[in-house]
């Protein structure tokens, strides 16, 4: 009931907004196409409601429609879970592990990014949804997942609805030259005759809604089996992108570490545990996060100490060949670095970095940073973490 209420009350008038937008218009379209035509089907042509098989299956159908509705409503209304404006960690000495959001003038708390179409740093974002328009995160990460598995569930029913419509309505019709094949075709016969006779009109209704579910049966099942698949190991979409990136560093490279990712609980029961839960909360305040034994709570932030001037070119001959020759082809800025500033690298490259230039080191709230790419043998990394053995993006070395 609590979670429900959530549903109808909006934090102000300005959400119903998200409904004005072309993902949540094709599928509540999609939504209310198939579930109607399937319900239509099923009353006038198929199984009528006077049966007991009828009476199930009406009741079936709506209820499919109503728990896909609940949960996409959810999923959409509830959001994700965004940054208090103006947070910073409770420990002061943690904020120099952290970025800084100018936008929302806060630190980005771990596992956080920042939304361009939110404007929002979300809590444990995985990604911005245009179907729902808005992010999938934290606390809607389990409404957003039923939704995928419940969508395709009805679509599949709603598929044997209109298969079987078509069926029994045109087997007396057509001709299919199955001589040798027999079927029992009296559950299908009507006494008395439907009031709407199946015509044309009907049979191309029908036949748009069957590929509308079969569509929606296949895309939607695969984003399911995707987000089950980073849920039981407590990951995102992004953190897995950075897992892979950095293993494929790793293998690349032949460097002697190996991943740990932190949040991994090491059981796949304790990682469906921090999203799906009996009261419908996540576990946890969306700001701080349960570690694995052994890793650093921001091991996949590392800090480093510029130990060589870099003029912020995009592609230094000072620097070596390699680096010359391995500048990143992005359109993301190069930034210049001075002996003794020190440097947050969260991504990286053989010969190149990824990560934002702190300005003060006093690390004390709103210190203003600088983000780009600089070259790796122009850093050292700071003695304190490598205390922790972790290398950027989580990589954890063997002893």
């Amino acid at each position: 009931m609590g979670t429900f209420c959530s549903v109808i009350k909006f934090e102000n008038l300005q959400e119903l907004k998200r409904l004005c937008h072309w993902g949540p218009v094709i599928a509540l379209g999609v939504i209310a196409i198939c579930s109607t035509m399937a319900m239509i089907d099923s009353v006038l042509w198929y199984w009528p409601l006077h049966t007991t098989g009828g009476s199930v299956n009406f009741i079936m159908l709506i209820n499919w429609t109503v728990m896909i509705l609940y949960n996409y409503f959810n999923a959409m209304f509830v959001g994700p879970g965004f940054v208090p404006l103006g947070w910073k960690p409770e420990n002061s000495q943690d904020s120099m592990y952290l970025q800084y959001c100018k936008v929302c003038q806060a630190y980005k708390a771990p596992r956080s990014h920042h939304c361009r179409k939110c404007n929002r740093c979300v809590m444990k974002m995985d990604h911005h949804c245009p179907w729902i328009n808005n992010c999938c995160g934290y606390q809607n990460h389990a409404s957003f997942t039923l939704f995928l598995l419940l969508a395709p569930l009805g679509c599949i029913h709603a598929a044997f609805i209109f298969v079987m419509t078509m069926y029994t309505q045109l087997y007396n019709r057509l001709s299919f030259g199955w001589n040798t094949v027999k079927i029992d075709m009296s559950a299908a016969r009507r006494d008395p005759l439907p009031v709407l006779p199946f015509g044309l009109a009907a049979f191309a209704a029908t036949l748009f809604a069957l590929g509308l579910a079969l569509g929606t049966t296949i895309a939607v099942g695969m984003l399911f089996f995707t987000q089950m698949k980073i849920i039981l190991r407590n990951k995102t979409s992004i953190e897995s992108w950075i897992e892979e990136k950095a293993k494929d560093r790793i293998q690349y490279y032949q460097l002697d570490e190996v991943f740990v990712f932190p949040y991994d609980m090491g059981s796949q029961w304790k990682n469906f545990k921090q999203v799906f839960t009996w009261s419908g909360v996540p576990e946890g305040d969306g700001l701080e996060w349960p570690i694995r034994e052994g890793c650093h709570p921001y091991s996949l932030t590392v800090r480093y100490k510029v130990i060589e001037d870099y003029s912020g070119a995009c592609c230094p001959l000072n620097k070596g060949i390699k680096t010359f020759f391995t500048s990143p082809c992005t359109e993301e800025p190069r930034i210049r670095l001075q002996k003794g500033e020190f440097i947050l690298a969260t991504r990286g490259l053989r010969y190149w970095l990824y990560g934002d230039k702190i300005l003060d080191d006093s690390f004390v709230e709103g210190v203003s940073r600088i983000r780009g790419w600089f070259p790796r043998n122009c850093v050292e990394k700071c003695p304190c973490d490598a205390e922790t053995d972790q290398a950027p993006d989580g990589e954890k070395k063997n002893r």
